[in-house]
């Protein structure tokens, strides 16, 4: 249904332990009912995600954090008041009220306000705090589009609300600055540099081999089903290829190619990123051939997405294939 539409009905899933996939700023999130534990334990099953890593909390508006999670240091307190509503996810204590299964038995939790209208409208219809990852399967693209929610999960969803592209297209940022020194736990649509003007400088610290501390930090993930391989320069054409390019089409006759942002802007080139993966894992290439993008502000984030989509890359399996 469409995500501008009356939202009783999302709204009353979402109370009664149902799953609402909903369109925020990012990326389209799959709802549920983060005070029911039972309703949280549908998303790691409908999305086949393991149970040790944690989900982020949404809320409708920022007057809401500290009525659910008590006081929080003023380095959050000052993000909050600064990008909230927005693509910053910060990590608190987590309160009682929340059951352990949403933060994968972490005594601290991710919580985010969605600069997204109808994602709030919809949280706040519902009047319960909404956890929500990605609305996909676990370790696959994110999805940017409704489309792409139904093809990925389809029956798993009790409710799909259409709200047309994602404006940034990849995930929230995440913080943690509960401590003296905030460390940015997952590189994300808002850029460090501008955290950096509220905080003073900050630990980048992305990545995680054993149990994750906040959500979309392992070090495979973001993958399309093809293999991505992530490399400098385009390279000799390969019959049955994809190419993903920043700004320029690559020479040779690739069987598909994905241009990020014909102009350079790597604002642009963040809003493409899944949507560009997703039309070339259709294409049903062999291989996506990925190039990274200027390393930095947003294309930060765009060249981890892409590094941990390279990180399944088996160059043997592939040589066997072609």
């Amino acid at each position: 249904m469409p995500a501008d539409g009356d939202l009783g009905e999302a709204s009353a899933v979402l109370r009664t332990g149902g799953l609402v996939a909903f369109p925020t700023e990012t990326v389209y999130g799959l709802g549920a009912n983060a005070l029911d534990a039972r309703a949280a334990a549908r998303i790691f099953e409908a999305k086949q995600r393991p149970s040790f890593d944690p989900l982020i909390t949404h809320l409708a508006d920022a007057a809401d954090l500290e009525p659910l999670v008590g006081p929080v240091s003023p380095a959050v307190a000052a993000l909050a008041a600064r990008f909230w509503p927005g693509p910053l996810t910060l990590i608190v204590d987590r309160p009682a009220e929340i059951p352990p299964i949403v933060t994968s038995g972490l005594d601290s939790m991710a919580v985010r306000v969605p600069d997204h209208e109808h994602a709030r409208r919809l949280i706040a219809a519902a009047g319960v705090p909404v956890a929500a990852p990605s609305a996909n399967r676990f370790g696959q693209l994110s999805p940017t589009r409704a489309e792409h929610v139904v093809r990925g999960l389809g029956a798993a969803v009790d409710m799909v609300l259409d709200g047309g592209p994602t404006r940034c297209g990849i995930e929230s940022t995440i913080v943690d600055a509960r401590g003296d020194h905030p460390v940015v736990l997952r590189l994300g649509a808002l850029p460090v540099e501008e955290l950096e003007k509220v905080t003073g400088p900050v630990t980048v610290r992305p990545g995680s081999s054993g149990q994750p501390v906040a959500p979309g930090t392992l070090a495979a993930h973001y993958a399309p089903r093809t293999p991505l391989r992530l490399v400098s320069g385009a390279g000799p054409v390969g019959a049955g290829r994809g190419y993903l390019a920043f700004r320029d089409r690559p020479a040779g006759d690739w069987a598909a190619v994905e241009v990020l942002s014909a102009s350079g802007d790597l604002t642009e080139a963040a809003a493409r990123l899944f949507d560009a993966l997703h039309r070339l894992d259709a294409a049903r290439v062999t291989e996506i051939v990925a190039e990274p993008v200027p390393d930095t502000g947003v294309g930060r984030a765009v060249n981890d997405r892409l590094r941990r989509a390279a990180a399944t890359w088996d160059p043997a399996a592939h040589e066997q294939q072609v």
